[in-house]
């Protein structure tokens, strides 16, 4: 019989799913035929330019004559070099992360006192409201907790008493908002999973004000509430690389589709939350870390080089870890000789490594770094340019400071939302039209046919639907 969740019988949903599978896919070749550049990609894989932007700057190449020319990657806040910002804060020993969400929202370098401010106010946002936890985080556990995230953010619409007010003032205040409670969300959301589907018991610690955002997640997430400096400090330095990536990222460009429509601020940041869960955006940093297991389960000895490189050859011929012929953390759409929040990343990583007992973990992902061209070169037989991107040190770094799987992407969406707001605001300052891309239609013309008229050209459903699974079971 028919489960009352999942209603449709399986013989029922390969049959629709074949017929699905003739008359929607559409071949490759077509988007060559009609100059459809696919995933609003051009040939080379840089990105359609689909607008104008202050805030961020990504760049890996450059063009000489006509051609993509690799260069070591550069990525800028507001003008401002990603490297400048976080040596500043090693070099004076402070979090940077809120510094980092005031120049994006604001499109400036906040003063000491700015700053102080600021932080002031994040603190006095980061309270939930009361029944929240009960009403909203206690009920309907997920099991994934992007998903859960994204539904708190829609239910936050229905405790805000102006939610739908466009203007900049109430904007900024709605992001603010969500920025400061996205932290104790999560950490509050994976309690809630731990005692649904685990088993264990929740502890939901009280927020502590004069804390940083990094502090705020390790206190939140450790039953003891203890952490080090260094451990917060490195988070931070996660948060900080997150924060913002160009309009053109695919959770970031959600928000702005969304913000161009007149939609309201809650909407524009849950569907942000939704498409940075993917498996080719925000979840990267988790298919990298499974497939670092899958590594280490099937080879012998990590530490030598050829077999790290047969194994690697195994994943590009889609002969190993999911089949998929990717390697994960290798690679990037702009990108080419290195990207920069994976040169840092990749630094602090091997530092806390090395003084924390995870040497073969670090090395290991060295190798793959350092090996994945190579057997590229060897399976497809190209010279690929090719290098780590900030996911494939990302997670390394999350398990050396013991923060669970369930939150690696979560805590992507934690730093990230800094980019979204600010990206929010500056559509509704300068967009001014709802974004539409346009689709060409290449299906031929077809006559209607009656009803009593009508041939399938495959098997009658019927026959593939068990006769004891045809009515719907009584509520």
């Amino acid at each position: 019989m028919y489960d009352k969740y999942n209603p449709i019988s399986p013989e029922l949903l390969e049959v629709m799913s074949q017929k699905i599978q003739r008359k929607s896919k559409i071949d490759m070749d077509d988007f060559w035929k009609y100059g459809v550049k696919r995933g609003l990609r051009n040939p080379d894989g840089t990105g359609v330019m689909a607008g104008l932007t202050n805030i961020c700057s990504v760049d890996g190449y450059f063009i000489e004559d006509g051609e993509r020319v690799p260069k070591h990657g550069v990525l800028k806040y507001r003008g401002i070099n990603i490297n400048d910002i976080v040596e500043a804060c090693e070099k004076e020993n402070r979090f940077g992360y809120e510094e980092v969400v005031y120049l994006l929202i604001f499109g400036s370098l906040p003063t000491k006192e700015q700053l102080a401010l600021f932080k002031e106010t994040l603190s006095d946002c980061r309270q939930l409201p009361k029944t929240y936890i009960e009403d909203v985080l206690m009920t309907n556990a997920s099991f994934d907790i992007m998903n859960k995230l994204a539904r708190c953010i829609l239910v936050s619409y229905s405790f805000d008493e102006n939610p739908d007010d466009l203007s900049i003032e109430n904007v900024l205040r709605q992001s603010v908002q969500i920025i400061a409670q996205i932290p104790v969300v999560i950490s509050y959301a994976y309690q809630v999973k731990r005692m649904k589907y685990y088993g264990k018991s929740m502890y939901f610690h009280p927020e502590k004000r004069e804390l940083s955002t990094a502090e705020t997640i390790l206190r939140s997430i450790r039953s003891d509430k203890k952490y080090t400096d260094e451990e917060a400090k490195l988070l931070d330095i996660c948060l900080i690389l997150h924060a913002e990536h160009g309009g053109g990222n695919n959770s970031t460009f959600t928000n702005r589709v969304l913000t161009s429509s007149g939609t309201d601020t809650y909407s524009a940041f849950a569907a942000s939350i939704g498409s940075l869960k993917g498996s080719r955006h925000g979840g990267a940093n988790i298919k990298v870390t499974k497939m670092i297991e899958n590594i280490k389960e099937n080879v012998e000895n990590t530490a030598d080089r050829e077999q790290v490189l047969a194994y690697l050859e195994k994943i590009i011929r889609k002969e190993a870890n999911d089949c998929s012929g990717l390697v994960y953390g290798m690679g990037h759409a702009v990108y080419t000789l290195s990207d920069p929040r994976a040169v840092i990343l990749k630094k602090k990583a091997k530092e806390f490594a090395y003084k924390n007992g995870f040497e073969a973990d670090f090395e290991l992902i060295n190798s793959i770094e350092k090996l994945t061209p190579e057997a590229f070169r060897r399976v497809k037989g190209k010279n690929k340019v090719m290098c780590a991107n900030v996911d494939l040190y990302s997670g390394l770094i999350y398990k050396m400071l013991g923060i669970p799987e369930d939150l690696f992407t979560p805590l992507f969406a934690t730093a990230r939302v800094a980019g979204w707001a600010a990206h929010r605001l500056e559509e509704l300052l300068t967009g001014g039209k709802i974004i539409r891309p346009a689709y060409k239609n290449i299906a031929l013309p077809k006559k209607y046919v009656p009803m009593d008229e009508r041939i399938e050209n495959y098997t009658s459903l019927e026959e593939y639907i068990p006769s004891d699974q045809r009515v719907y079971p009584e509520e």
